[in-house]
């Protein structure tokens, strides 16, 4: 499995940004999907997850109603659309594939290399 992130820069705060993970080596309509992000000095954290349908979408308060995470099967692609960006959500984000084989909450195991998000204030 490999997965590509993509679509990070530099952007001004209330600004919009897109993401894309591109996805191959296993067929990626099977599986549940994330992104993460990591800012400097702080732990990784999860910021929105997506059931493998699409029809089920979780995100935490850090940026529920400003970002959006979608997949497009077809495609093999995995997007993250964040708007109304602020200084904070600089990071590096990161796309990742949940276990299946691991019951419960999401468990990944494969990750994308991560791109970098600089929100200018």
């Amino acid at each position: 499995v490999q997965l590509q992130a993509y679509g990070g820069g530099l952007v001004q705060a209330g600004g919009f940004l897109r993401l894309s993970c591109a996805f191959s080596g296993r067929p990626f309509g099977d599986y549940g999907m994330a992104w993460f992000r990591q800012a400097p000095g702080r732990e990784r954290e999860s910021i929105a997850t997506i059931s493998w349908g699409g029809g089920t979408t979780y995100y935490p308060d850090s940026v529920k109603g400003r970002f959006t995470i979608s997949r497009d099967n077809v495609k093999n692609t995995l997007y993250l659309t964040m708007n109304s960006l602020k200084s904070e959500d600089t990071a590096v984000y990161y796309c990742a594939k949940d276990d299946p084989s691991v019951p419960g909450p999401f468990i990944m195991d494969y990750w994308g290399q991560g791109t970098l998000v600089t929100v200018s204030s």
